[in-house]
């Protein structure tokens, strides 16, 4: 358990290190030696040192959501376990089921239970009632934190953006509208456990885009639309590429991309201003580019590609590409299918 539990907290470190947390300070609070941590793979870590380390990270962000909010921000590839899901699962119930037994690696106050009902299947996350009672802010933050990194990480294994049909919790939240926001529908509290229901539908889908595969294959077909750029180069450059070479995980955030290059949030936006541009607008000729490229390939129907893309909606994917090009996806195939044949006679 220690190695990939140490993984968590260096990942759970990094995080508040994006959010300027003093990693030193909260860590020899938390009876922990920082640089013990970065070098020592042999370093235990006690319950209790998670327990302060979640309550001391939680005060210094001026955070108590802190949990809810890392699993928002972290993807499964920060844990080095994407190889073991995806390896072993061809489908979405298979890849949970696997997730699941991954938990126990990571912590010992949590175990995953998947019940199947006729409309729907429920992810219960079970909690050990005497570790419960000992380590009550590890309890609340890391549930939060399983449940939406759950949620968003199905994200990751099919080409649609996943909703809940419900999701229970066993206590009061202080602030519905954030919760609802993350999760992607209304959270139900006081309720007798920690509780994501999801529709059958999805289920027996096929895992598609984090399947290795086809994440080589959208490598290889980008190559030729990635800008030529020094390392010391634009910085609005440098993101560009890194966004276009990992668009199969696309739904990079701010705060993922910031600390891919060793920097806050706030100091990102701060240089990419200085460059004359934004985050948004990188974000915005990324999916420009792709969108062009994977409809022009003739390999994706523009369902598909709205979804690659992190479109919710076709109709959003559909207004973007109008915007981009002044026509709708099917005119702009239609006009090139159109060109393509006048060249061909």
């Amino acid at each position: 358990m220690q190695n990939l539990q140490k993984q968590f907290i260096l990942a759970l470190l990094a995080y508040a290190g994006q959010r300027e947390a003093d990693l030193e300070q909260v860590c020899k609070q938390s009876g922990l030696n920082h640089k013990a941590l970065l070098t020592d793979t042999q370093t235990a870590i006690s319950n209790q040192q998670v327990e302060q380390l979640w309550k001391n990270l939680s005060h210094q962000c001026h955070d108590p959501l802190f949990g809810l909010h890392f699993g928002e921000s972290m993807q499964l590839a920060a844990l080095g376990v994407v190889g073991q899901v995806i390896l072993t699962s061809s489908t979405v119930g298979e890849a949970l089921t696997n997730a699941g037994t991954l938990i126990g690696l990571l912590t010992d106050l949590f175990s995953l239970q998947l019940e199947h009902g006729p409309q729907q299947f429920t992810l219960h996350l079970i909690a050990d009632p005497k570790k419960q009672e000992s380590i009550p802010f590890t309890y609340r933050h890391l549930a939060e934190y399983l449940m939406v990194f759950t949620v968003h990480e199905l994200d990751g294994l099919l080409l649609q953006r996943i909703r809940p049909v419900s999701v229970q919790m066993p206590y009061a939240i202080s602030e519905p509208s954030k919760y609802a926001r993350v999760f992607r529908c209304p959270v139900q509290p006081r309720q007798p456990g920690f509780s994501l229901a999801f529709s059958n539908t999805y289920l027996n889908q096929p895992i598609i885009s984090a399947n290795y595969a086809l994440q080589n294959h959208l490598l290889q077909q980008i190559n030729g639309l990635v800008k030529e750029a020094k390392e010391e180069g634009p910085l609005q450059t440098r993101i560009f590429n890194y966004l276009l070479t990992n668009s199969y995980l696309y739904a990079m955030s701010l705060e993922a991309v910031a600390a891919n290059f060793n920097v806050s949030p706030r100091t990102l936006q701060r240089k990419l201003k200085e460059e004359g541009v934004s985050f948004l607008q990188i974000v915005d000729e990324v999916r420009q580019k792709l969108a062009v490229h994977y409809l022009t390939s003739g390999n994706y129907q523009i369902k598909e590609v709205s979804y690659i893309l992190g479109y919710n909606e076709q109709s959003a994917f559909i207004r973007a590409f109008k915007r981009w090009t002044g026509k709708t996806p099917t005119d702009f195939l239609n006009q090139a299918d159109s060109k393509a044949t006048q060249a061909r006679s």
